[in-house]
């Protein structure tokens, strides 16, 4: 006889208590055999009170930031199957057994429900679109892989995605570390289309456009360093090497012409960039050499995961 398998909707909330209920209402009644948890980010209203009411297990998370919240999810609900969504009514609970049918069937590692196909009018701020846009563009450029909404914060993850990703992430940038981290470790996505609607009366986004958005952006170049390490200071050896080239083009040709040297100071940039470059080109080979040898030992600790699950 097969073992059910467990369910839990985790829910990372701050400030929501206008939403949460129905949020908690709705996800229950989608999915019955689920658990739901809200994990109450040092929320100031009566979120986590709210949710209680609702019928959901509250967890408080001290340490603010939506990256802090999905460590504590992470790390603290057992289940085979988590489905992540947040708590401002703004995704269907009619769409998570699509969600998590490919994760349940072990077609895919991770399921992103995608907002950009189907939205409301106002689901979206102003520049939120384009940055999203731009997010995606980013990471396709640089890992190789297309995906359509890197942002979204509706996902449903096995217990080998939950077990193996570290969580470095302390803010919204966490679903783009989520994103990069599957592509970059060989992992499974499947993207679903879903409908996102506005945040109703009363609720309001934390969001901030321009702060958060340069915080994903660094996070990538973060994890590109990380992920792809020979690749990063390849580049950074190569805009050495030019830098130095140019520079030392000036010196010989001075001294090609009248036999003098009359700029040491180009002459010894010109030799410190090339020596960078062959440092940068050293450090990205031995960072190489210890990134595939810790995801060796991080497929072996997920196979082993599996294996457990499977017994």
């Amino acid at each position: 006889m097969d073992t059910p398998v467990r369910v839990a909707v985790v829910v990372p909330c701050y400030n929501e208590a206008t939403t949460i209920a129905k949020v908690v209402t709705d996800f229950r009644a989608a999915l019955p055999d689920a658990t739901v948890h809200v994990f109450d980010n040092a929320s100031t209203d009566l979120t986590a009170a709210t949710a209680e009411a609702a019928g959901a297990r509250v967890t408080r998370v001290p340490m603010k930031g939506k990256g802090n919240v999905v460590r504590a999810m992470f790390r603290e609900v057992d289940a085979d199957i988590l489905l992540m969504v947040d708590g401002d009514d703004t995704y269907p609970a009619a769409h998570a057994r699509e969600l998590l049918a490919p994760v349940i069937a072990g077609s895919a590692d991770m399921v992103v429900g995608t907002r950009l196909e189907q939205h409301h009018d106002g689901a979206f701020r102003r520049f939120h679109g384009f940055g999203n846009r731009l997010v995606r563009g980013v990471i396709t450029r640089l890992f190789g892989y297309g995906i359509s909404d890197a942002l979204s914060g509706y996902r449903a993850f096995n217990r080998r995605f939950v077990r193996s990703m570290p969580v470095l992430s302390q803010g919204f940038e966490i679903e783009t570390e989520m994103t990069v981290f599957a592509l970059a470790n060989g992992m499974t996505v499947r993207e679903i289309p879903v409908p996102y609607g506005a945040r109703p009366v009363g609720s309001h986004s934390k969001l901030h456009t321009f702060r958060d958005g340069y915080r994903v952006l660094r996070t990538i170049a973060f994890l590109y360093k990380d992920y792809r390490p020979l690749r990063f200071f390849g580049w950074l050896a190569l805009l050495c090497l030019l830098g130095g080239m140019a520079a030392g083009s000036i010196v010989i040709g001075e001294f090609a012409t009248t036999g003098k040297v009359t700029h040491p100071s180009t002459a010894v940039l010109a030799a410190a960039l090339v020596l960078s470059a062959l440092l940068s080109v050293a450090t990205g080979l031995i960072l190489d050499t210890v990134n595939r040898r810790s995801q060796e030992l991080m497929r072996l600790l997920a196979d082993q995961v599996v294996h457990a699950i499977r017994k």
